[in-house]
């Protein structure tokens, strides 16, 4: 009886102190789903952005007369700057940014290309980057070179340190972010 006895103490011992072997099958699929995971999270980061570059509404300047007013100083900082013209349901999306060169330029956040992926630009230093196809451009020929993957150009003028954008220019852009014709 006393051997019964020893092995149940082993037995016990093993199991307090941990000397019996584990299945740690669970703790590799638990550790491979985190993995996951995050891969997922990173992906999807990358395919869609960060948040600082989302749409502002144009109401953030005054729209009358059929025309969207900025105060040009508002520019100055270099940065691309983001807004929406809704319009019938659609969000027709444009930037504005200060070259180098210190010209305001303005254009649609699709291309001839890449819009109906629907992701637009991003901004790095001088350079706008299309967030679908990953292609460079110089914020110096923003608004100058037109077609292919180059940001659509919007007209706009500058007067009386105020960037004009007539709403009819905006709604020319309507196609690009008119995503029931994607197909």
């Amino acid at each position: 009886m006393s051997t019964r006895f020893d092995e149940k103490l082993a037995a016990k011992k093993a199991a307090v102190i941990g000397a019996r072997r584990r299945n740690r099958l669970p703790l590799w699929g638990a550790g491979a789903a985190f993995v996951l995971v995050l891969a997922a999270a990173g992906a999807g980061y990358l395919y869609f952005g960060d948040a600082p570059d989302a749409p502002a509404p144009a109401a953030e300047g005054s729209v009358a007369e059929g025309m969207v007013t900025l105060p040009a100083a508002r520019f100055d900082d270099g940065k691309a700057h983001f807004f929406e013209h809704r319009q019938g349901g659609v969000a027709i999306r444009y930037f504005v940014v200060k070259s180098p060169d210190g010209v305001l330029r303005a254009a649609f956040d699709a291309c001839d290309v890449c819009w109906p992926a629907g992701k637009g630009y991003a901004q790095e230093g001088d350079t706008m980057v299309c967030r679908n196809c990953g292609l460079r451009f110089d914020s110096n020929r923003v608004n100058e070179v037109k077609g292919g993957c180059n940001p659509a150009p919007l007209q706009r003028r500058v007067e009386d340190g105020k960037l004009l954008i007539r709403v009819s220019d905006i709604l020319e852009g309507r196609g690009y972010f008119d995503f029931s014709k994607r197909g």
